[in-house]
């Protein structure tokens, strides 16, 4: 299943002499392109309207969009987003108004859980955006968060951040912080045992000089590499008021797509083997029916030849039996149910008492009919009934009374 990552570009800091630079409508942007959620297929800068399909969208926020707070979450409900903001109120920079707050996954009322915190109308502007060119992303996610496996990424960095030099991103199960290698205090955070417990990437640019101040290898990623790591993230920020709404066709894809992420896989592959015994159950079965069925036929055939050894070319063994045994009946003289004295027999034994015998009569094997003119309907029910408990079927229609044998399923 092919993703698209779409990285949003950082907010609009503040510039001397202390006033905000609004962000200019976005024209293009980054991506990455990939087929399998391992290797890259594809990348550059794009306009919306020009960015390459894919099965999956997933916007990418960088980390300094993104502050997080560990709290007590509050039994809320469908209130969690207003009471989110009401605990947190002290401690924010920004209005709760213009903050768009996302839990971690999984989390319920009354845990301890992180709460990822970012811009609002950014956020949303750049959704709306997108959508209004046909681009549906299908989860916002941060290119890192809180973990237990302990992550550092070294990278350029820039003004805002860290001054001139390097940088270093680090998350971990207490967090997500952005330290400067320059002075002492990134060395005091990690000791040598910290060191080798922790997994490290770096940009190509700073790859030497990472290794160097860390004393041991690292991995060399590019930022589309690194974010590969998201697909696989539980994280995503389309919650509360930016949950993704969709209907129909859309909504089922997105279901979709939802199952086939990587925490479903266990259930996937289950579905797989069930499907799979199911298959085999249902093949053997089959098999099974059809040695029995192999079987009967196999008896009936040598019941025919044993009985009837002139049969040599067998085609439908109990049609040829039946035709055998009338052969056998009609040599010896003895009335069968389809010829026309049994048929006889059985009209007159059930024959009315008030009806005078019949004016007419047909004759076809296994059938006799009658002329129904002036039998009443009480007369017609009771010479059927009375034909029924000697096993046999009366069919009115057009003035006509057929009689006929009744089949087994009739008779039972």
């Amino acid at each position: 299943m092919s993703t698209l990552l779409l990285f949003l570009p950082p907010r609009t800091r503040l510039r001397a002499p202390g006033r905000a630079v609004p962000d200019a409508p976005l024209r293009e942007y980054e991506y990455a392109l990939t087929t399998d959620g391992r290797q890259l297929s594809g990348q550059g800068r794009a306009a919306p309207a020009s960015l390459p399909a894919a099965d999956s969208v997933i916007a990418v926020v960088g980390e300094s969009d993104i502050s997080w707070r560990r709290v007590e979450l509050p039994r809320a409900g469908r209130q969690m987003r207003a009471a989110l903001a009401g605990k947190l109120e002290e401690s924010l920079l920004d209005e709760p108004d213009t903050l768009h707050f996302a839990l971690e996954p999984d989390a319920l009322g009354g845990d301890t859980a992180w709460v990822a915190i970012t811009s609002r109308p950014w956020l949303a502007e750049h959704l709306a955006q997108l959508e209004a060119a046909q681009v549906f992303i299908d989860r916002v996610a941060p290119l890192s968060w809180p973990d237990e496996l302990a992550r550092g990424h070294f990278f350029e960095a820039n003004g805002d951040k860290a001054g001139s030099g390097i940088a270093l991103r680090w998350s971990h199960v207490d967090g997500v912080a952005t330290l400067p290698l320059e002075g002492g205090l990134a060395r005091q955070l990690f000791p040598p045992g910290l060191v080798h417990a922790a997994q490290w990437t770096a940009t190509p640019p700073v790859a030497t000089a990472a290794e160097r101040w860390l004393g041991t290898t690292v991995t060399v990623q590019t930022p589309s590499q690194r974010a590969l790591a998201v697909i696989d993230s539980a994280w995503d920020l389309r919650q509360f008021d930016l949950a993704p709404r969709a209907r129909g066709v859309r909504a089922l894809r997105l279901i979709t797509r939802e199952f086939m992420r990587k925490p479903w896989r266990p259930v996937r592959i289950g579905l797989a083997g069930l499907a799979l015994v199911q298959l085999l159950g249902l093949n053997l079965w089959a098999w099974h029916q059809k040695r029995e069925i192999n079987a009967r036929r196999e008896a009936v055939t040598a019941t025919l030849t044993g009985a009837f050894p002139q049969v040599r070319a067998i085609l439908d063994a109990p049609v040829q039996m039946q035709k055998q045994l009338d052969l056998l009946r009609v040599n010896a003289g003895s009335i069968g149910e389809q010829d026309l004295e049994a048929l006889l027999g059985a009209a007159a034994t059930a024959w009315p008492g008030d009806r005078p015998p019949t004016e007419a009569l047909a004759f076809e094997p296994g059938r006799l009919t009658v002329s129904a003119q002036g039998w009443s309907p009480t007369q017609i029910d009771n010479f059927r009934n009375q034909l029924r408990s000697e096993g046999w079927q009366l069919d009115a229609s057009e003035g006509k009374l057929t009689i006929s044998r009744a089949s087994a399923q009739g008779r039972s």
